[in-house]
């Protein structure tokens, strides 16, 4: 297996301009042979647009730990995302942030096999409107594991998983999102031992009319700490999450044969667990 290593020495990583490191990143991201590591190194980088990898396999994308490997997009003027992985399989994501995107932090979308370990997605400037809608959101995907990861000032939600299938979210942290975990028209999904908390929703189970994925099925919500989602509802206008009020633990909206048990759900000021209609959108 070929192993690619994204700088050449400590030297090089500090003259190396922030151009010349997204390059090095978006090159090796469309040279990338099946079984190989790109390393994203060590230090604060900046990132003006979006990377990309598109009909990739086998592909591991590794950081130096979650507070050491961070790739900034604060300044970024190009693409709608920070990462963008799109018609792939078995891609292992781990060890690195995502740092204030323009929009989505994560996006991967027809990907067979997606992995994020160790991958934080915040935005740095507190909770509003203009923060990007989702940290990780993997969208019409299979097999998707979301494990030891944070999200933290997603506008709508930061943990997103929909229309995909055979998913699990596991020891993860959300907090300071509109939703901190959300699971939206899916099938086979386990949410466990993650904690949610200072989001303005907890976890949210939501099944949408007119997506490609029409009805979600076999939602298992348990073991998690889901507490003080009291955060006023900064998700921008026309989004379904602004219908969520502040102080849920957890919401089911229209979604059939899910499972919550064996939580811990405390002060959330509204409602503990809420199962309500579509109607209460209005719309």
């Amino acid at each position: 297996m070929r192993y690619l290593n994204t700088l050449l020495t400590f030297i090089l990583i500090n003259t190396l301009s922030a151009s010349d490191i997204e390059k090095d990143l978006q090159t090796q991201f469309i040279l990338a042979e099946p079984g190989d590591t790109i390393l994203i190194p060590e230090g604060l980088h900046n990132i003006i647009g979006t990377l990309s990898i598109d009909g990739k396999k086998d592909l591991f994308i590794r950081g130096f730990g979650m507070d050491k490997s961070i790739l900034s997009f604060s300044n970024q003027t190009e693409g709608a995302q920070g990462i963008s992985i799109t018609n792939s399989s078995n891609i292992t994501l781990e060890d690195f942030t995502v740092r204030d995107s323009k929009g989505d932090a994560i996006k991967t979308q027809y990907v067979d096999g997606i992995t994020f370990r160790g991958i934080t997605a915040e935005w740095t400037g507190g909770p509003k409107p203009s923060n990007g809608a989702y940290g990780l959101y993997p969208v019409q995907c299979t097999n998707v594991l979301i494990e030891f990861c944070i999200a933290i000032g997603a506008s709508d939600a930061g943990i997103y998983v929909g229309q995909s299938k055979d998913i699990i979210v596991r020891n993860s942290k959300a907090f300071h999102n509109v939703a901190g975990i959300e699971i939206e028209n899916s099938i086979n999904a386990e949410v466990y031992e993650n904690h949610s908390y200072e989001n303005t929703g907890g976890v949210l189970v939501f099944d949408l009319p007119d997506l490609v994925q029409i009805r979600g099925d076999n939602i298992h919500v348990f073991q998690n700490l889901i507490e003080n989602n009291n955060l006023n509802n900064f998700a921008p206008p026309g989004n379904i999450v602004g219908k969520v009020l502040p102080g849920t633990g957890v919401m089911i909206l229209a979604a059939n044969n899910v499972h919550i048990y064996e939580n811990t759900i405390r002060n959330n000021k509204s409602v503990g667990t809420g199962i309500v209609s579509y109607f209460i959108t209005e719309e």
